[in-house]
């Protein structure tokens, strides 16, 4: 969500390989009633109450423009607030990650932990998920997030918390959500081994945790938190990494 802008360079994605993907799909609708909605949610009435402080955003299409990529909503733009360190991820990087989940999320229960502008969890929704909640827990982008949310009338989609979003995947219930997004500070080191044990917990068995950080994490590194990579693209200084548990787990 936050830290340095990185270069929107092209994503260099290892080579497609046999996927799991299809066999989640398989299972999804059997799994999706699992997914307990958390007190707070809804779409953060309270932090959202007063119109008269809506940050200074809108959407735009001029360079560094952030769009949603594909689905329903493909080519909104969205709306990008003036904060310093605000690091949306770069439209190929998107592009690359929801090739390899496929166009059509139907039925997936999904949560973007570190919502920012909303670009992973709003692409996720324009793609037929069925309940992505964006959790954020500032103010500024809580607005922003509403008014993105209001102007594509995403009420049966997308759910906004105001609140922290590790606190938030420990509260859902175990193994109930099948895609979490986890694109936090980059200058904050301290967060990403909490995040990706939330994660981990909250996750369905055959779900997927994408995770983007500094840095390629190592397989000793995920095996701490039963989880394994099951795809890695590098754009710039950006490291995603698309996340599986461990069959074993």
């Amino acid at each position: 969500m936050s830290s340095s802008t990185p270069p929107d360079t092209a994503a260099q994605a290892t080579p497609p390989e046999p996927t799991k993907i299809d066999r989640k799909k398989a299972g999804m609708s059997a799994r999706a009633t699992q997914f307990v909605k958390t007190s707070g949610v809804a779409k953060a009435d309270e932090a959202l109450a007063d119109p008269a402080k809506t940050p200074k955003a809108k959407p735009h299409g001029g360079p560094g423009a952030v769009r949603i990529v594909g689905g329903r909503w493909k080519r909104t733009p969205l709306v990008v607030s003036a904060i310093s360190g605000l690091r949306p991820t770069p439209q190929r990087v998107r592009e690359t990650l929801f090739n390899w989940l496929g166009a059509d999320l139907a039925g997936w229960r999904c949560v973007d932990a570190f919502a920012g502008t909303g670009a992973l969890g709003f692409e996720a929704a324009s793609r037929g998920a069925e309940k992505v909640t964006l959790c954020e827990s500032s103010r500024v982008l809580l607005l922003a997030l509403n008014a993105t949310h209001v102007r594509l009338d995403a009420d049966e989609a997308v759910e906004l918390h105001a609140g922290d979003g590790i606190a938030f995947l420990k509260r859902v219930a175990a193994g109930s959500v099948d895609l979490i997004f986890l694109d936090p500070p980059f200058d904050d080191e301290d967060v990403f081994e909490p995040a990706l044990a939330a994660a981990a917990r909250a996750v369905t068995p055959e779900g997927f945790i994408y995770l983007e950080a500094p840095q390629a994490w190592t397989a000793p590194q995920l095996q701490r938190f039963g989880l394994v990579a099951h795809r890695h693209q590098r754009a710039g200084m950006v490291h995603g990494h698309l996340l599986m548990p461990l069959a074993d787990q």
